[in-house]
């Protein structure tokens, strides 16, 4: 499988080291496109329902019906096997909010 920038897709992330978020959920993949037909990893935020509204590190949606969470604070690459099926897709709205988180945590500032 060959998931597109913001799809949302289930992902399994154990085994896992210290803080870093475990366990099969849903992740955006924020890697290009392209990038990701050439590559046999991704880059994705995992999403979370443990709500933080003040944390500018995170990008409020709703998923499956679910409030949640995009963590931009765990993002990570991940083995496309590690990906069990694709979700759905983030809204132009999340996507344009998505990025702009990205930009203020990894950007140059």
């Amino acid at each position: 499988m060959t998931p597109h920038r913001f799809d949302i897709v289930l992902v399994n992330l154990d085994p896992v080291i210290g803080s870093e978020m475990a366990k099969k959920r849903p992740a955006v993949v924020v890697s290009a496109s392209e990038m990701n037909a050439a590559l046999d990893t991704v880059v994705v935020c995992p999403l979370t329902t443990k709500l933080h509204p003040g944390w500018r590190s995170r990008v409020q949606i709703t998923s499956v019906g679910k409030r949640a969470e995009i963590a931009v604070d765990q993002i990570r690459a991940v083995s496309k096997r590690r990906i069990v099926r694709r979700l759905g897709k983030i809204t132009a709205k999340s996507a344009a909010e998505l990025q702009r988180a990205i930009s203020e945590m990894y950007g140059e500032g």
